[in-house]
């Protein structure tokens, strides 16, 4: 912290230079379009538009600026504030020991909010300039069934945009009329790229928007299928919700009013499948891994790391923590989410070319117990039945067929199910975030007298419920964490 009280001044271009405050080295006025992001929120901003703007440091990529694109009610204040500050924000990297880096991100040149104006984001993409669409919508975001895979056509928006494709308001809606833009006029089509953690999610992206076309046009999805790139991507980066705290350290620090700064911890990794025949980014250059098949690095962290925060999130929650350092602090949490990583996710694990997957083990811990990060438990509890049956039961289903453990994964579905009763251990009401919780919640208060009525839930966890091992586990670790709480049910499994 500096010792005297800056002048403080609003981010802009015509900021001055502030001391330990790194600004772009490059003329972003020279920086042209040509990726368009839907869903600019701090994972986006932490992650992929800091990989283009080292990029632009470099010297590179002048022609790869980000047109970012909102589409619901909240993105109104990011445009508000990307507006005020020519699209600048402040990216700030934390380590254990405080504040590794700060930096100015300016990689995002242009923001749209969809609903003022929903023809300037056709317009966008369907420049022949972009040459990729990149998404961040969440795990629940691509409409397609948790199960089948089936693209749900009374998905929210859907109709409306069938009936008026001109005048889009869902991501499948504008990145379709695009399309079908660009095909029309003969202009080649752009790679669609999914940044979200979805396992296979380039396919789980082409399933989606191939689905919505064919309620349209059968022969557009057809090309769409066949045409159009979906690259997989995996990507990685703890990036909490900002609060007031990373506003006034922004200021205090480095004089800077930023309305909306970002704070992440200093690892990222962003592995990124090569298949875009429209040209790309030289993202190997700053650190990018870009392979040939994503698949095992995406098994890896959907099963290691977000596994691990859906563990920590429910267990950790009930026995009373509020922050995911907190909870991995404690040494039975810690210890369980270690042995679940190696004797329950490594076994159901490809090889991951390059990786150690003992040291990986270890530094998910160590990334875990961060405490300047101060990641809530609360936000990993968001949209678990999104998140659960692609991050957990994949682990759970190899290890049934394989006749390995299952008693930590299942452990995890016993807490998750018994947060979703709605009350901690300390009798504090709990809000369910998630797009099933009126189910979620109904299925977990019976389960004092059925105690399989949670997991019955098909459309959640499929026919995981007829499998007497499954069943078995699960009624065990129920019966300890209603009985003695989630502690005990952990320190059962953190030897």
């Amino acid at each position: 912290m500096t010792s005297e009280r800056l002048d403080v001044v609003r981010l802009g271009s015509a900021m001055p230079a502030r001391a330990g405050l790194d600004r772009p080295a490059y003329d972003r006025t020279a920086v042209r379009p040509g990726i368009v992001h839907f869903g600019v929120g701090g994972f986006h901003r932490a992650h992929q538009a800091m990989y283009l703007d080292a990029l632009l440091n470099a010297g590179a990529g002048d022609h790869w600026g980000i047109v970012g694109v909102g589409l619901l009610p909240p993105d109104r204040r990011m445009r508000d504030v990307l507006s005020a500050q020519d699209g600048l924000y402040t990216l700030v990297e934390k380590g254990a020991g405080g504040v590794t880096r700060a930096r100015v991100i300016g990689s995002i040149v242009r923001y749209l909010y969809a609903p003022d104006d929903p023809s300037a984001v056709l317009a966008a993409l369907a420049d022949p300039a972009i040459r990729i669409v990149t998404l961040t919508v969440t795990e629940g975001g691509y409409n397609v069934h948790r199960v089948t895979g089936e693209f749900d056509p009374d998905g929210p928006g859907i109709a409306g945009d069938l009936a008026a494709p001109d005048r889009p308001s869902t991501v499948f809606g504008f990145v379709v009329e695009a399309l079908a833009r660009r095909r029309a006029a003969g202009v080649e089509p752009f790679a669609v790229v999914s940044c979200d953690n979805v396992q296979a999610n380039g396919e789980v992206a082409r399933a989606a928007f191939a689905g919505f076309a064919r309620l349209r046009d059968a022969d557009l999805a057809a090309w769409i299928e066949q045409r159009v790139p979906f690259p997989s991507s995996m990507v990685d980066r703890i990036t909490p919700a900002t609060t007031d705290d990373d506003v006034n350290l922004v200021q205090e620090r480095y004089g800077v009013a930023d309305g909306w700064p970002v704070v992440c911890e200093p690892f990222t990794q962003w592995v990124l499948e090569d298949t875009f025949p429209g040209g790309r980014p030289a993202l190997e250059t700053v650190g990018v891994q870009v392979v040939d098949d994503v698949a095992p690095y995406e098994s890896m962290k959907l099963r290691l790391l977000n596994a691990s925060h859906q563990a920590l999130a429910y267990a950790g929650y009930l026995a009373g923590y509020r922050y995911v350092h907190e909870a991995t602090a404690d040494p039975a949490l810690a210890g369980f989410i270690r042995q679940y990583m190696q004797d329950e996710a490594r076994p159901s694990l490809p090889p991951v070319p390059g990786v150690d997957l003992d040291a990986y083990v270890d530094g998910l811990v160590e990334r875990f117990a961060n405490p300047e990060i101060r990641d809530t438990l609360a936000r990993l509890a968001v949209d678990a039945s999104e998140r659960i049956p692609k991050f957990l039961l994949p682990v759970i289903r190899h290890q049934l067929a394989a006749g390995g453990p299952i008693e930590r994964s299942v452990a995890v579905l016993a807490c998750w199910a018994r947060y979703c009763e709605g009350v901690d251990e300390a009798g504090a009401v709990i809000e369910l975030v998630d797009p099933a919780a009126d189910a979620l919640g109904a299925a977990a208060r019976r389960q004092a007298e059925d105690p399989l009525a949670f997991v019955r839930q098909r459309d959640v966890f499929g026919d995981l419920a007829d499998d007497e091992r499954f069943r078995a586990a699960y009624l065990s670790a129920l019966a300890v964490v209603r009985g003695r709480g989630a502690r005990a049910l952990v320190e059962e499994g953190a030897g």
